[in-house]
């Protein structure tokens, strides 16, 4: 899985910033923009989201490119939808290339990674031979979720803060769980004020799920490392 952000609003810790006080001041945007350092930008934003006023992140936009990903994963993805999206095609691309995305708990078991393997070589065996008779489009049909593709992803950041808040639970499916905090931590990078504190529920409070609750909260709002996402991800359904 790569994740990369490829562009996002200038300034977006100070443009939000700006909106925020725009709303009770005299003075337009552009004034307030240039008036507002980061400290201020960091002393206002805290303030509005830790009051719940998240409209005013919305003037911020990020562009992610979210490669080598399974289908399974953009299924659950594109239910995000305050969002745009751009997808590669299983019409127009070739799909010859046997490329797919195995659960960490299917690559524990022998057994079950021999079943697996054999059930993508016979997907894509068949997508090949009828390939040749007929329009990829059509031949896609045998293939299956664990297919990697490629989307562009653009989110404002209110929804990436709903995006974190659902997908970097522990709860969350594995894959799109990875990605998420992948996400989370280029967002952090672009503006790390707008999103100092966007993670799961449990970094702000009592954990939202109830009675669905994992009983794991993070105690920080720290960023997990790879090698603790892989580890997590094998555990998955424990």
């Amino acid at each position: 899985m790569k994740v990369t952000l490829v562009d996002h609003t200038k300034n977006p810790d100070r443009i939000c910033a700006a909106a925020a006080q725009s709303c009770y001041s005299e003075e337009g945007a552009t004034e307030l923009f240039e008036a507002t350092s980061e400290d201020r930008a960091k002393r206002m934003i805290e303030k509005v989201v830790g009051m719940g006023h998240l409209s005013v992140v919305e003037h911020a936009h990020f562009t992610f490119s979210i490669e080598g990903v399974s289908r399974s994963l953009t299924h659950q993805l594109v239910r995000h939808r305050i969002a745009s999206y751009s997808q590669q095609s299983q019409r127009y691309v070739s799909m010859d290339k046997a490329e797919y995305v195995t659960p960490p708990t299917i690559s524990a078991d022998p057994e079950a990674k021999r079943l697996y393997d054999k059930a993508m070589d016979d997907a894509w065996m068949a997508y090949r031979e009828m390939a040749q008779k007929m329009p990829k489009e059509d031949a896609r049909y045998v293939l299956p979720n664990a297919c990697h593709t490629n989307i562009t992803v653009t989110m404002n950041a209110r929804e990436l803060w709903h995006l974190f808040r659902l997908r970097c639970c522990r709860r969350a499916q594995w894959e799109i769980r990875q990605m998420a905090w992948k996400m989370l931590a280029e967002a952090r990078e672009a503006a790390p004020v707008l999103f100092a504190n966007a993670g799961p529920g449990c970094f702000r409070g009592p954990c939202p799920e109830g009675e669905y609750s994992c009983g794991k909260p993070y105690t920080s709002n720290s960023l997990p490392s790879d090698e603790e996402l892989l580890v997590e991800s094998s555990r998955a359904g424990d």
